[in-house]
Protein backbone atom coordinates (compact mmCIF):
# COMPACT_ATOMS: atom_id res chain seq x y z
CA UNK A 1 0.00 0.00 0.00
CA UNK A 2 1.32 3.45 -0.96
CA UNK A 3 0.29 6.59 0.94
CA UNK A 4 -0.25 9.57 -1.42
CA UNK A 5 2.40 12.26 -1.19
CA UNK A 6 1.20 15.38 0.63
CA UNK A 7 -0.11 17.75 -2.04
CA UNK A 8 -0.08 21.54 -1.98
CA UNK A 9 -3.17 23.05 -0.36
CA UNK A 10 -5.48 25.73 -1.70
CA UNK A 11 -7.64 27.02 1.15
CA UNK A 12 -10.67 28.08 -0.85
CA UNK A 13 -12.49 29.73 2.05
CA UNK A 14 -10.97 31.39 5.10
CA UNK A 15 -10.71 34.66 7.01
CA UNK A 16 -7.81 36.64 8.41
CA UNK A 17 -6.36 36.44 11.91
CA UNK A 18 -5.53 38.63 14.90
CA UNK A 19 -1.80 39.09 15.36
CA UNK A 20 -2.11 41.06 18.63
CA UNK A 21 -1.88 39.58 22.11
CA UNK A 22 -5.10 37.99 23.33
CA UNK A 23 -6.18 37.29 26.88
CA UNK A 24 -6.47 33.56 27.57
CA UNK A 25 -10.26 33.69 27.74
CA UNK A 26 -10.47 35.66 24.47
CA UNK A 27 -8.24 33.17 22.71
CA UNK A 28 -10.21 30.20 24.02
CA UNK A 29 -13.45 31.86 22.93
CA UNK A 30 -12.26 31.68 19.32
CA UNK A 31 -12.17 27.88 19.62
CA UNK A 32 -15.95 27.72 19.57
CA UNK A 33 -18.70 28.96 17.30
CA UNK A 34 -20.61 30.23 20.33
CA UNK A 35 -20.54 33.93 21.14
CA UNK A 36 -21.53 33.24 24.77
CA UNK A 37 -19.24 32.66 27.77
CA UNK A 38 -18.71 28.98 28.52
CA UNK A 39 -20.76 27.28 31.21
CA UNK A 40 -19.19 27.19 34.68
CA UNK A 41 -16.46 24.58 34.83
CA UNK A 42 -16.23 24.27 31.05
CA UNK A 43 -13.53 25.39 28.62
CA UNK A 44 -13.46 25.46 24.80
CA UNK A 45 -10.18 23.54 25.08
CA UNK A 46 -12.19 20.59 26.44
CA UNK A 47 -13.61 19.70 23.03
CA UNK A 48 -12.66 17.76 19.92
CA UNK A 49 -11.31 21.00 18.43
CA UNK A 50 -9.40 21.73 21.63
CA UNK A 51 -7.77 18.31 21.44
CA UNK A 52 -6.82 18.98 17.83
CA UNK A 53 -5.22 22.30 18.77
CA UNK A 54 -3.20 20.58 21.50
CA UNK A 55 -2.23 17.84 19.07
CA UNK A 56 -0.93 19.93 16.18
CA UNK A 57 0.09 23.33 17.54
CA UNK A 58 2.36 22.87 20.60
CA UNK A 59 5.35 21.41 18.65
CA UNK A 60 5.39 24.49 16.41
CA UNK A 61 5.83 26.64 19.53
CA UNK A 62 8.47 24.36 21.05
CA UNK A 63 6.25 22.24 23.32
CA UNK A 64 5.47 18.51 23.29
CA UNK A 65 2.38 17.16 21.56
CA UNK A 66 -0.72 17.35 23.79
CA UNK A 67 0.83 19.94 26.10
CA UNK A 68 -1.82 21.06 28.60
CA UNK A 69 -3.76 24.13 27.58
CA UNK A 70 -2.32 26.16 30.46
CA UNK A 71 1.24 25.39 29.28
CA UNK A 72 0.35 26.16 25.69
CA UNK A 73 -1.14 29.54 26.56
CA UNK A 74 1.87 30.40 28.73
CA UNK A 75 4.29 29.52 25.92
CA UNK A 76 2.25 31.59 23.47
CA UNK A 77 2.50 34.60 25.80
CA UNK A 78 6.22 34.01 26.25
CA UNK A 79 6.85 34.05 22.50
CA UNK A 80 4.49 36.95 21.90
CA UNK A 81 1.54 37.01 19.53
CA UNK A 82 3.55 38.18 16.52
CA UNK A 83 6.07 35.33 16.75
CA UNK A 84 3.42 32.70 17.51
CA UNK A 85 1.29 33.89 14.60
CA UNK A 86 4.23 33.80 12.19
CA UNK A 87 5.22 30.27 13.26
CA UNK A 88 1.72 28.84 13.13
CA UNK A 89 0.83 30.35 9.75
CA UNK A 90 4.09 29.26 8.16
CA UNK A 91 3.71 25.73 9.54
CA UNK A 92 0.31 25.38 7.86
CA UNK A 93 2.11 25.08 4.53
CA UNK A 94 -0.62 26.66 2.44
CA UNK A 95 -0.12 27.59 -1.20
CA UNK A 96 -3.12 29.90 -1.78
CA UNK A 97 -5.73 31.52 0.47
CA UNK A 98 -9.13 32.71 -0.75
CA UNK A 99 -10.07 35.19 1.97
CA UNK A 100 -13.59 36.32 2.79
CA UNK A 101 -13.04 40.01 3.54
CA UNK A 102 -16.52 40.51 5.03
CA UNK A 103 -15.15 40.10 8.56
CA UNK A 104 -12.61 42.67 9.76
CA UNK A 105 -12.24 41.98 13.51
CA UNK A 106 -12.18 39.16 16.05
CA UNK A 107 -12.30 39.41 19.84
CA UNK A 108 -12.66 43.16 19.37
CA UNK A 109 -9.29 43.44 17.58
CA UNK A 110 -8.59 44.08 13.89
CA UNK A 111 -7.71 41.24 11.56
CA UNK A 112 -4.50 41.37 9.58
CA UNK A 113 -4.85 42.98 6.15
CA UNK A 114 -4.66 40.43 3.31
CA UNK A 115 -1.13 41.43 2.28
CA UNK A 116 0.23 40.88 5.79
CA UNK A 117 -1.60 37.56 6.07
CA UNK A 118 -0.06 36.48 2.76
CA UNK A 119 3.44 37.42 3.88
CA UNK A 120 3.21 35.51 7.17
CA UNK A 121 1.59 32.44 5.58
CA UNK A 122 4.00 32.39 2.65
CA UNK A 123 0.97 32.05 0.39
CA UNK A 124 -0.79 34.02 -2.30
CA UNK A 125 -4.07 35.63 -1.22
CA UNK A 126 -7.15 36.33 -3.31
CA UNK A 127 -10.37 38.01 -2.18
CA UNK A 128 -13.87 36.58 -1.74
CA UNK A 129 -16.46 39.38 -1.63
CA UNK A 130 -19.30 39.08 0.87
CA UNK A 131 -22.64 39.85 -0.77
CA UNK A 132 -24.57 41.13 2.24
CA UNK A 133 -21.70 43.40 3.34
CA UNK A 134 -21.60 45.09 -0.04
CA UNK A 135 -25.38 45.47 -0.14
CA UNK A 136 -25.49 46.85 3.39
CA UNK A 137 -23.29 49.76 2.35
CA UNK A 138 -25.64 50.90 -0.44
CA UNK A 139 -27.59 54.03 0.51
CA UNK A 140 -29.54 54.69 -2.69
CA UNK A 141 -33.24 55.50 -2.58
CA UNK A 142 -35.76 52.69 -2.82
CA UNK A 143 -36.40 53.07 -6.56
CA UNK A 144 -32.68 53.07 -7.33
CA UNK A 145 -31.70 50.43 -4.76
CA UNK A 146 -31.86 47.32 -7.03
CA UNK A 147 -29.65 48.88 -9.69
CA UNK A 148 -27.28 50.42 -7.16
CA UNK A 149 -26.77 47.08 -5.43
CA UNK A 150 -25.96 45.39 -8.73
CA UNK A 151 -23.45 48.11 -9.61
CA UNK A 152 -21.82 48.00 -6.18
CA UNK A 153 -21.48 44.21 -6.25
CA UNK A 154 -20.07 44.19 -9.78
CA UNK A 155 -17.50 46.83 -8.80
CA UNK A 156 -16.50 44.97 -5.63
CA UNK A 157 -16.28 41.60 -7.36
CA UNK A 158 -13.99 42.70 -10.17
CA UNK A 159 -10.62 41.30 -9.24
CA UNK A 160 -12.11 38.89 -6.70
CA UNK A 161 -12.32 35.13 -7.19
CA UNK A 162 -15.83 34.58 -5.76
CA UNK A 163 -18.86 36.12 -4.09
CA UNK A 164 -20.13 34.72 -0.79
CA UNK A 165 -23.61 34.82 0.75
CA UNK A 166 -24.52 34.41 4.42
CA UNK A 167 -28.23 34.04 3.65
CA UNK A 168 -28.30 31.12 6.10
CA UNK A 169 -27.68 33.55 8.95
CA UNK A 170 -30.03 36.29 7.79
CA UNK A 171 -33.18 34.29 6.97
CA UNK A 172 -32.34 30.67 6.11
CA UNK A 173 -31.61 28.80 2.90
CA UNK A 174 -35.18 28.16 1.70
CA UNK A 175 -34.78 30.50 -1.26
CA UNK A 176 -37.66 30.45 -3.79
CA UNK A 177 -37.12 29.41 -7.38
CA UNK A 178 -38.33 32.76 -8.73
CA UNK A 179 -36.90 36.24 -8.58
CA UNK A 180 -38.84 38.69 -6.41
CA UNK A 181 -40.87 41.21 -8.41
CA UNK A 182 -39.19 44.59 -8.75
CA UNK A 183 -42.16 46.29 -7.10
CA UNK A 184 -41.77 44.06 -4.05
CA UNK A 185 -38.02 44.77 -3.89
CA UNK A 186 -38.57 48.53 -4.10
CA UNK A 187 -41.24 48.38 -1.38
CA UNK A 188 -38.98 46.32 0.90
CA UNK A 189 -36.04 48.67 0.24
CA UNK A 190 -38.21 51.63 1.14
CA UNK A 191 -39.27 50.00 4.40
CA UNK A 192 -35.66 49.29 5.28
CA UNK A 193 -34.61 52.86 4.51
CA UNK A 194 -37.39 54.22 6.69
CA UNK A 195 -36.22 51.90 9.46
CA UNK A 196 -32.73 53.39 9.43
CA UNK A 197 -30.56 51.15 7.22
CA UNK A 198 -30.50 48.29 9.71
CA UNK A 199 -29.14 44.83 9.14
CA UNK A 200 -30.42 43.21 5.96
CA UNK A 201 -32.89 40.55 7.07
CA UNK A 202 -35.93 41.13 4.85
CA UNK A 203 -36.45 37.93 2.81
CA UNK A 204 -37.49 39.84 -0.31
CA UNK A 205 -34.27 41.88 -0.27
CA UNK A 206 -32.14 38.85 0.58
CA UNK A 207 -33.58 36.77 -2.23
CA UNK A 208 -33.18 39.68 -4.63
CA UNK A 209 -29.53 39.91 -3.54
CA UNK A 210 -29.04 36.20 -4.18
CA UNK A 211 -30.31 36.55 -7.74
CA UNK A 212 -28.26 39.71 -8.19
CA UNK A 213 -25.21 37.70 -7.19
CA UNK A 214 -26.10 35.04 -9.76
CA UNK A 215 -26.28 37.72 -12.47
CA UNK A 216 -22.99 39.35 -11.45
CA UNK A 217 -21.20 36.02 -11.09
CA UNK A 218 -22.47 34.91 -14.51
CA UNK A 219 -21.18 38.14 -16.05
CA UNK A 220 -17.77 37.96 -14.36
CA UNK A 221 -17.34 34.17 -14.48
CA UNK A 222 -17.20 33.73 -10.70
CA UNK A 223 -18.51 31.03 -8.33
CA UNK A 224 -21.04 31.88 -5.63
CA UNK A 225 -20.20 30.53 -2.17
CA UNK A 226 -22.99 29.89 0.36
CA UNK A 227 -22.64 29.27 4.07
CA UNK A 228 -24.50 26.11 5.04
CA UNK A 229 -24.62 24.01 8.20
CA UNK A 230 -23.50 24.98 11.67
CA UNK A 231 -22.30 28.36 12.87
CA UNK A 232 -22.71 30.73 15.80
CA UNK A 233 -26.01 31.20 17.70
CA UNK A 234 -27.09 33.91 15.26
CA UNK A 235 -27.98 31.00 12.97
CA UNK A 236 -30.99 28.65 13.32
CA UNK A 237 -29.50 25.30 12.38
CA UNK A 238 -32.40 23.59 10.60
CA UNK A 239 -32.72 26.62 8.30
CA UNK A 240 -29.09 26.10 7.20
CA UNK A 241 -29.69 22.65 5.70
CA UNK A 242 -28.29 22.91 2.13
CA UNK A 243 -31.09 20.73 0.77
CA UNK A 244 -33.37 23.74 1.33
CA UNK A 245 -31.57 25.32 -1.63
CA UNK A 246 -32.77 22.67 -4.08
CA UNK A 247 -35.45 24.79 -5.78
CA UNK A 248 -33.00 27.69 -6.11
CA UNK A 249 -30.29 25.37 -7.47
CA UNK A 250 -32.64 24.13 -10.18
CA UNK A 251 -33.72 27.67 -11.08
CA UNK A 252 -30.16 29.03 -11.17
CA UNK A 253 -28.75 26.09 -13.12
CA UNK A 254 -29.22 27.68 -16.59
CA UNK A 255 -26.93 30.55 -15.52
CA UNK A 256 -24.04 28.11 -15.27
CA UNK A 257 -22.83 29.81 -12.06
CA UNK A 258 -21.06 27.32 -9.76
CA UNK A 259 -22.67 27.19 -6.31
CA UNK A 260 -20.19 26.24 -3.59
CA UNK A 261 -21.67 24.88 -0.35
CA UNK A 262 -19.45 25.71 2.61
CA UNK A 263 -19.01 23.73 5.87
CA UNK A 264 -22.31 21.79 5.61
CA UNK A 265 -22.09 19.76 8.86
CA UNK A 266 -24.26 18.10 10.12
CA UNK A 267 -25.89 18.17 6.67
CA UNK A 268 -22.77 17.10 4.78
CA UNK A 269 -24.54 14.11 3.24
CA UNK A 270 -27.27 16.39 1.87
CA UNK A 271 -24.56 18.63 0.42
CA UNK A 272 -22.85 15.61 -1.14
CA UNK A 273 -26.14 14.59 -2.77
CA UNK A 274 -26.61 18.08 -4.22
CA UNK A 275 -23.06 17.98 -5.60
CA UNK A 276 -23.76 14.62 -7.21
CA UNK A 277 -27.17 15.57 -8.59
CA UNK A 278 -26.41 19.02 -10.01
CA UNK A 279 -23.40 19.85 -12.21
CA UNK A 280 -23.25 23.42 -10.85
CA UNK A 281 -22.96 22.43 -7.17
CA UNK A 282 -19.62 22.01 -5.36
CA UNK A 283 -19.00 21.47 -1.67
CA UNK A 284 -16.48 21.35 1.16
CA UNK A 285 -16.25 20.38 4.81
CA UNK A 286 -14.46 23.56 5.90
CA UNK A 287 -14.18 24.04 9.63
CA UNK A 288 -15.97 20.70 10.13
CA UNK A 289 -12.62 18.93 9.67
CA UNK A 290 -11.23 20.88 12.63
CA UNK A 291 -14.27 20.72 14.88
CA UNK A 292 -14.77 16.95 14.55
CA UNK A 293 -11.26 16.23 15.80
CA UNK A 294 -10.56 12.47 15.96
CA UNK A 295 -13.62 11.77 13.78
CA UNK A 296 -12.36 13.69 10.77
CA UNK A 297 -11.67 10.61 8.62
CA UNK A 298 -15.17 9.26 9.24
CA UNK A 299 -16.82 12.57 8.34
CA UNK A 300 -14.70 12.89 5.19
CA UNK A 301 -15.75 9.36 4.28
CA UNK A 302 -19.41 10.24 4.75
CA UNK A 303 -18.99 13.20 2.41
CA UNK A 304 -17.23 11.08 -0.21
CA UNK A 305 -19.98 8.45 -0.14
CA UNK A 306 -21.80 10.58 -2.72
CA UNK A 307 -19.78 13.69 -3.56
CA UNK A 308 -17.93 13.37 -6.86
CA UNK A 309 -14.20 13.55 -6.28
CA UNK A 310 -13.96 16.55 -8.59
CA UNK A 311 -16.58 18.46 -6.55
CA UNK A 312 -15.08 18.41 -3.03
CA UNK A 313 -12.72 21.23 -2.04
CA UNK A 314 -10.42 21.86 0.91
CA UNK A 315 -10.86 24.83 3.24
CA UNK A 316 -10.07 25.70 6.84
CA UNK A 317 -12.59 28.54 7.40
CA UNK A 318 -9.92 29.75 9.83
CA UNK A 319 -10.92 32.97 11.59
CA UNK A 320 -9.20 35.01 14.25
CA UNK A 321 -6.60 32.46 15.39
CA UNK A 322 -3.61 31.32 13.33
CA UNK A 323 -3.98 28.00 15.14
CA UNK A 324 -7.08 27.33 13.06
CA UNK A 325 -5.09 27.44 9.83
CA UNK A 326 -2.60 24.89 11.13
CA UNK A 327 -5.26 22.67 12.70
CA UNK A 328 -7.38 22.82 9.55
CA UNK A 329 -4.53 21.73 7.29
CA UNK A 330 -3.25 19.03 9.63
CA UNK A 331 -6.70 17.61 10.30
CA UNK A 332 -7.46 17.48 6.58
CA UNK A 333 -4.16 15.86 5.62
CA UNK A 334 -4.35 13.34 8.47
CA UNK A 335 -8.03 12.49 7.95
CA UNK A 336 -7.78 12.09 4.19
CA UNK A 337 -4.62 9.98 4.46
CA UNK A 338 -6.27 7.72 7.05
CA UNK A 339 -9.37 7.34 4.88
CA UNK A 340 -7.42 6.58 1.71
CA UNK A 341 -5.17 4.10 3.55
CA UNK A 342 -8.33 2.28 4.60
CA UNK A 343 -9.72 2.30 1.07
CA UNK A 344 -6.50 0.88 -0.33
CA UNK A 345 -6.29 -1.79 2.39
CA UNK A 346 -9.84 -2.84 1.59
CA UNK A 347 -9.07 -2.98 -2.12
CA UNK A 348 -11.50 -0.14 -2.84
CA UNK A 349 -8.98 1.84 -4.87
CA UNK A 350 -5.46 1.66 -6.27
CA UNK A 351 -2.57 3.83 -5.10
CA UNK A 352 -2.90 5.93 -8.27
CA UNK A 353 -6.58 6.55 -7.51
CA UNK A 354 -5.78 7.62 -3.97
CA UNK A 355 -3.08 10.01 -5.15
CA UNK A 356 -5.32 11.57 -7.78
CA UNK A 357 -8.18 12.02 -5.30
CA UNK A 358 -5.89 13.61 -2.69
CA UNK A 359 -4.47 16.12 -5.17
CA UNK A 360 -7.91 16.92 -6.55
CA UNK A 361 -9.49 17.73 -3.21
CA UNK A 362 -6.44 19.49 -1.77
CA UNK A 363 -5.88 21.95 -4.60
CA UNK A 364 -6.67 20.93 -8.16
CA UNK A 365 -10.45 21.24 -7.87
CA UNK A 366 -10.12 24.75 -6.42
CA UNK A 367 -7.64 25.83 -9.07
CA UNK A 368 -10.01 24.69 -11.80
CA UNK A 369 -13.14 26.16 -10.21
CA UNK A 370 -11.66 29.58 -9.37
CA UNK A 371 -9.35 29.87 -12.37
CA UNK A 372 -6.23 30.10 -10.20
Amino acid sequence: MSRPEAPALVDHHCHSVVAADLADDALAALLTESDRPPAPGCSPFDSALGLAVRRWCPPVLGLPVHAPAVDYLARRRELGAAEATARLLAAAGLDTLLVDTGLTAAAGLPLLPPAELAALAGASVREVVRLETVAGSVTAGAEDWPGAVAEALAAAARGAVAVKSVLAYRHGLAAPAHRPARSAVVAAAGARLRGGHGRLTDPVLLHHLLWTAVDVCAELGLPLQLHTGFGDPDLTLHRADPSLLTDFVRAAEPSGVPLVLLHCYPYHRQAAWLAQAFPTVFTDLGLTASYTGPRVAEVLGEMLELAPFGKLLFSTDAYGLPELFLVGTCQFRHGLAELLDRWQSDGACAAADAQRLAHSVAADNARRLYGL
